[in-house]
């Protein structure tokens, strides 16, 4: 790759470089970015570097070490989302790695944005958290899910348990929306290049998640209520035989 490029080189000092198409031209300078980075990880002899180039289509996805049992490193973009009403936001979008737990307090001034007040528990996991969420989920009357920090007190151990548990059992529509939005909406299957549109288009998919929702919550208030009325009309006519009968 050394001798290939050095001969580009010497090429492009003869030649204009608009000889080349605007895709050979983003390609090339994803190459020469490559090698640079491959080059300074063979001399400093480590298998680390920031913004590391793992595919010349897509030079903006970034290795992510997840440590999970079928994939140790996981390669696409990491979302951040909360449920609220069924319904699922975008917190977050990065291509490269980052801490969940910066996210929170961010997430709930979006929500207090988009309904007017605070909410008034955040069911979230151990990673969100830490000190400085627990204050300032204190100062404004949330309730954050877990147990607070220190020693539990035995009085209240097993109350507390008992509530993690139902904390636990609600949060699980978060995980529920990934499985979802994964096996429903393709939303494990991107196959757009460009950073931008790869964003609309998981975008988009989240978005269709909810207008399915709400399509869902329609039909459910409409049989509810065909439901309801004939269920009147079968009562009524029950107590009127009840009350020939009788």
């Amino acid at each position: 790759m050394k001798r290939d490029l050095h001969i580009i080189d010497k090429l492009l000092q003869k030649s204009d470089i608009e000889l080349l198409n605007t895709k050979q031209q983003k390609e090339l300078h994803v190459i020469q970015e490559l090698y640079s980075q491959q080059q300074t990880m063979y001399k400093s002899k480590t298998h680390r570097i920031e913004d590391r180039i793992v595919s010349i289509d897509k030079p903006h996805v970034r290795p992510i070490v997840r440590g999970k049992t079928n994939a140790e490193v996981e390669f696409g973009a990491k979302v951040a989302i909360s449920v609220a009403g069924g319904y699922t936001f975008m917190e977050e979008l990065s291509w490269d790695n980052f801490n969940e737990g910066t996210t929170l307090i961010k997430s709930i001034e979006n929500y207090h944005q988009r309904f007017g007040c605070y909410p008034e528990a955040v069911l979230a996991d151990k990673i969100y958290r830490n000190r400085y969420n627990l204050r300032y989920c204190k100062e404004h009357g949330i309730r954050l899910s877990g147990p607070r920090l220190g020693r539990p007190c035995q009085s209240e151990l097993s109350g507390q348990r008992k509530l993690e548990r139902m904390d636990a059992r609600e949060r699980n529509a978060v995980e529920g929306k990934f499985v979802e939005g994964k096996r429903a909406y393709g939303l494990a299957r991107i196959m757009t290049r460009l950073r931008e549109t790869s964003e609309t288009v998981i975008s988009m998919q989240l978005l269709v998640m909810n207008l399915g929702k709400r399509i869902r919550d329609s039909f459910h208030r409409f049989f509810k209520v065909q439901i309801l009325a004939r269920l009147r009309g079968v009562t009524a006519k029950l107590y009127g035989k009840w009350a020939i009968v009788q």
